[in-house]
């Protein structure tokens, strides 16, 4: 069992690289960029399709990802969960339902029916999904943990900042690691949960567009990981430990620069408090993870799990966590303060309807230090 789930993190962080390539290619070959970005006029299944293909990118990795994993995990087979559907309807009104085959020429047809008939693009997107690009880790491969694959369910976020992606900003980030917006904020998520009580045990988070190489026309990524269950914490980040990001007086908080005004207004107050903000769910977390800021408040119920649960896997793996804001403020309001609500992954809102069922509808807290949560959560008592 113990060798299972270090052979599985090492899968997922293999796949994970070829989710991250597959969203380069799609930016860095003419035909594909072409259909990502190019602004239609004319029928609207024209301006459909344009829409579509940005939705493809992301159905595919999705898929390519369940693939990969059920292929050498088949216990997982129904337990790995994303943001998208696979059904999908091309330009002349097929519906199509994508998958990546055993075959590679099998998924170059299957893609060429999606792209009504474009088969120098579908080329192009099957050779990269059915590349093998091992990543070896050491430390993830001598990990010992005692449950097995057959325990876990995963959730997957295939391009977490999607707006971000398709706007393509050739945003760099600055040399302390934090950029607001562009592509950096574009993240593939997979996170790994417990079947039985919902806690994430294990994250990988893959940017692919961190950096530029050294000629400057394209993008080079990186990835990072962690796993927390039971006395097993370990973390790719080991530079960084929550112990040394809370020695100061001050307090930044991330948010959405969507966030509500009289939110915003509570924050600020905090004495020594700064306010930041930054592009999607995924990679404010990251933020987190990193040190780059104390803490990520959204008072919204619209994120969801596949954003959410890997990043959590990673700041439980440094003592940190992701909570219910909500019950973080009712917990505070009945005097019991310090209560972390640690958000879980296992079960929906089934009063609800479609993805609504696995949203995070009670706003999160992000935080390495949980001594930052009863600051924030006293400054936000009645104020949503």
């Amino acid at each position: 069992m113990a060798s299972g789930m270090a052979e599985l993190l090492r899968l997922l962080l293999s796949v994970a690289e070829k989710a991250a390539d597959v969203a380069r290619v799609c930016r860095q070959e003419a035909p594909l960029f072409e259909l990502l970005v190019q602004e239609k006029t004319g029928a609207d299944k024209n301006k459909k399709f344009v829409q579509d293909f940005k939705t493809l990118a992301d159905v595919l990795i999705q898929e390519m990802i369940r693939h990969d994993v059920c292929a050498q995990f088949p216990e997982l087979t129904g337990f790995i969960h994303g943001e998208e559907s696979n059904k999908f309807e091309n330009g002349l009104g097929e519906s199509v339902t994508v998958t990546v085959c055993a075959q590679e020429e099998d998924t170059a047809a299957l893609l060429a029916k999606v792209l009504d008939g474009d088969q120098n693009a579908a080329s192009l997107l099957t050779k990269v999904i059915h590349q093998d690009l091992p990543i070896r880790d050491e430390t993830a491969e001598s990990l010992q943990l005692s449950i097995s694959p057959a325990d876990v369910g995963i959730w997957i976020d295939p391009i977490d900042g999607t707006s971000q992606y398709i706007e393509g900003k050739e945003e760099e980030e600055a040399d302390e690691g934090f950029c607001p917006f562009g592509l950096p904020c574009a993240l593939v998520l997979i996170g790994v949960y417990l079947r039985s009580t919902g806690q994430p045990v294990m994250g990988v988070i893959n940017q692919p567009f961190n950096r530029k190489d050294s000629t400057g026309k394209r993008w080079k990524g990186k990835h990072l990981w962690g796993v927390s269950y039971g006395d097993v914490n370990v973390c790719s980040l080991t530079h960084r430990s929550p112990s040394c990001l809370q020695k100061k007086d001050d307090l930044s908080v991330l948010l959405s620069s969507s966030e509500r005004p009289a939110v915003k207004d509570a924050l600020a107050a905090i004495p020594s408090s700064s306010l930041m903000y930054a592009s999607g769910a995924g990679y404010k977390i990251l933020c987190v993870v990193q040190g780059l800021v104390d803490v990520y408040v959204l008072s919204e119920g619209s994120t969801f799990k596949w954003d959410s649960c890997a990043p959590h896997a990673l700041l439980r793996a440094l003592g940190g966590g992701v909570s219910d804001l909500s019950e973080c403020i009712r917990a505070h309001v009945s005097g019991n303060k310090g209560h972390t609500a640690g958000l879980t992954y296992h079960q929906p809102h089934n009063e609800s309807q479609g993805v609504d069922r696995w949203a995070n509808r009670g706003g999160i807290i992000a935080y390495l230090d949980s001594s930052v949560i009863d600051k924030v959560v006293a400054a936000l008592v009645g104020k949503i």
